[in-house]
């Protein structure tokens, strides 16, 4: 019985994050992009400068018709914001805040939670296909280009840090971290970062999007609640981009105070590099097709494989 007592306070905590942050990453980017565009952004819900803008927005959701065009796979259509969404919640459950808190630590945990975000991109597939538009078709397609191109550096520059830890448990990577990974590592967090943002459809990577071209690509049909899950998922894997590279990069918990204080450290780092994907969305332009394939394939591809070469070098010396 104490077993599953904890199991269930484990995945309640988990389920509340998976909550809560996403809007505190919402709230950061109505800000942060108000500041950097000077102009006012949102500041009546909740009277204290618009803190309670985004559930103004759940509300505004729920309340809103769920409409299934008449054309639509009909079945498709309602599952795919719930298989673009639970992959993410599912992931949340592998990432450390620090030694003791944790979801579940699993062994192969780097591999895990690798595997369940590529899921999540099929949601928006399904999304793309089923919607029966060919404004969502094109978008959908679009999403099937990225994820055949940004999937491998991403996963090259992951194996690269849990080469270098000689473990793929997220725990003993953070337990293996030390300072000059910033320095070694720096081109794989580069690679893990950037094509992350492209797996997210986050700006400048956001071409299935394009709303000057496609209206609003997979999620043109889509509104209501099911918008709504859309958009949580979205904030939800900026959630957990930021994590991870915090904890593959970053060192984690690990700071001053770490034994006191560490999972403030692991929180810190995450919204410094979430403020990033927001300050990008602001400072770049969204990318043409191209321009995308060409910066998978020539830029990141190669300079994974060289980060994971040098990597391979420094452990081989390292070991003796």
């Amino acid at each position: 019985m104490p077993e599953l007592l904890e199991v269930l306070v484990r995945v309640a905590i988990v389920i509340a994050a998976f909550l809560v942050l996403p809007l505190i990453v919402g709230q950061i980017e109505h800000k942060t992009m108000a500041h950097m565009q000077s102009r006012v952004g949102p500041m009546y819900a909740g009277a204290f400068h618009g803190w309670a803008q985004l559930v103004a927005d759940g509300v505004k959701f729920v309340q809103k018709e769920a409409v299934v065009p008449a054309a639509a796979d009909r079945q498709v259509f309602k599952l795919a914001p719930a298989v673009a969404m639970l992959p993410y919640l599912v992931a949340f459950l592998a990432v450390p805040l620090g030694p003791g808190l944790v979801g579940q630590d699993l062994d192969l945990g780097l591999f895990f939670v690798l595997a369940v975000m590529g899921v999540g991109v099929v949601g928006t597939l399904m999304a793309g296909w089923a919607s029966a538009n060919k404004f969502s078709l094109l978008g959908g397609i679009r999403v099937a280009a990225q994820l055949m191109a940004y999937e491998l550096p991403f996963v090259l520059a992951a194996a690269s840090v849990a080469m270098a830890a000689g473990t793929l448990s997220l725990l003993g990577i953070v337990e293996a971290w030390n300072p000059w990974w910033l320095l070694w590592q720096l081109p794989a967090m580069v690679v893990f970062f950037v094509a992350g943002l492209a797996e997210l459809q986050r700006p400048p990577f956001d071409m299935p999007i394009a709303d000057a071209e496609l209206v609003f690509g997979p999620y043109t049909e889509y509104g209501g609640l099911r918008f709504a899950v859309f958009l949580l998922a979205e904030y939800a894997g900026i959630v957990l981009l930021s994590a991870l590279t915090a904890v593959l990069f970053l060192g984690g918990w690990r700071g001053p105070f770490e034994e006191q204080l560490g999972w403030l450290w692991t929180l810190a780092k995450t919204g410094l590099v979430a403020f990033v994907v927001v300050w990008i969305r602001v400072a770049y332009p969204r990318l043409r097709e191209d321009q995308l394939q060409r910066l998978a394939w020539q830029g990141l591809v190669p300079l994974a494989l060289f980060q994971l070469a040098i990597t391979a070098v420094g452990v081989v010396v390292m070991a003796s």
